[in-house]
């Protein structure tokens, strides 16, 4: 499978189940586009209407770009079959080990973000909080089907799950007081917004998390313009203090900030400029997955 588009005046081609990245001129571009499709014969006549005010393209040179598209598939760079494709079925009868949980700790949030995939945090259900109890199941099944893994990792996600902070703290406490008898690892995660971040969660996360993910789009005015509290007030200014103070004392340990940027900014390098401004090394900016209609 071929995925071509062009980005910042690179026309870009990607292979997909080689995993192969080329960046390639117009005329390469446009015979890939129609490699599969057409013989030689009839992609050089193609180009030569195509680029007939460009004296360069010439016959010659359209059969030389082929030949090189030709052999990157030869050599298993373009246009790879997908070996994997016969074999998804078989994957789903073997003995599956897992290796690591998303724990909806929570599902209920304290903001009121417009482009919430999970409905405002409740999953266009009921609002409800994890009880310790499905929280220690869900500990145990891990290790019950992490077979001879060691390292087991533990995402808590919401909603906010800080507003289970409590159960998030007896759940770890938990599975710490069995691993050693177990013989695991357990790497914890906790995705936040910020606006429950306090002395307390910084001091436990950075004592028990291997990674945190504070949520933060960027600029105060693309931030406030979806992130918005219950009464619709704008949060940046309440949790910028906070993650900054919680990177200041989390020292090596793992974290990123996350942003998700819209139609609203798609400029959004500038939200990443202005978040290593406020000190922040490490970033990740994600696009929100909508129709196209969708504001």
């Amino acid at each position: 499978m071929i995925h071509q588009y062009k980005l910042n005046g690179y026309n870009i081609v990607l292979d997909v189940f080689s995993g192969s990245v080329h960046c390639v001129d117009d005329l390469a571009y446009d015979v890939i586009e129609m490699y599969e499709n057409s013989d030689k014969e009839n992609i050089i006549k193609a180009m030569l209407e195509k680029y007939k005010d460009n004296p360069e393209i010439t016959a010659e040179e359209i059969s030389d770009c082929y030949d090189d598209v030709t052999e990157l598939k030869d050599n298993g760079k373009l246009f790879t079959a997908d070996k994997y494709e016969d074999l998804a079925f078989d994957f789903k009868k073997r003995n599956t080990v897992i290796k690591a949980l998303c724990l909806h700790i929570a599902h209920t949030c304290n903001l009121n973000c417009e482009y919430c995939f999970a409905s405002q945090g409740k999953y266009h259900g009921d609002r409800a909080l994890m009880s310790f109890e499905v929280g220690k199941r869900a500990i145990d099944f891990l290790i019950e089907n992490s077979g001879s893994r060691v390292n087991l990792e533990v995402d808590f996600f919401g909603g906010e799950p800080l507003m289970n902070f409590d159960v998030v703290k007896q759940i770890v406490a938990y599975a710490r007081s069995i691993e050693k008898e177990k013989n695991k690892n357990f790497r914890f995660t906790l995705t936040t917004n910020g606006m429950l971040v306090d002395d307390d969660v910084i001091e436990f996360a950075n004592k028990e998390c291997h990674n945190v993910v504070l949520s933060l789009d960027g600029r105060k005015e693309v931030h406030d313009h979806l992130r918005k509290t219950v009464s619709g007030k704008g949060s940046y200014d309440i949790i910028v203090p906070k993650f900054q103070e919680f990177v200041k004392k989390r020292g090596n340990k793992g974290y990123y900030v996350r942003g998700t940027y819209t139609h609203n900014n798609t400029d959004f390098t500038n939200d990443i400029f202005h978040m290593a401004d406020l000190g922040f090394t490490e970033l990740s900016m994600e696009p929100v997955v909508c129709s196209p209609e969708d504001p």
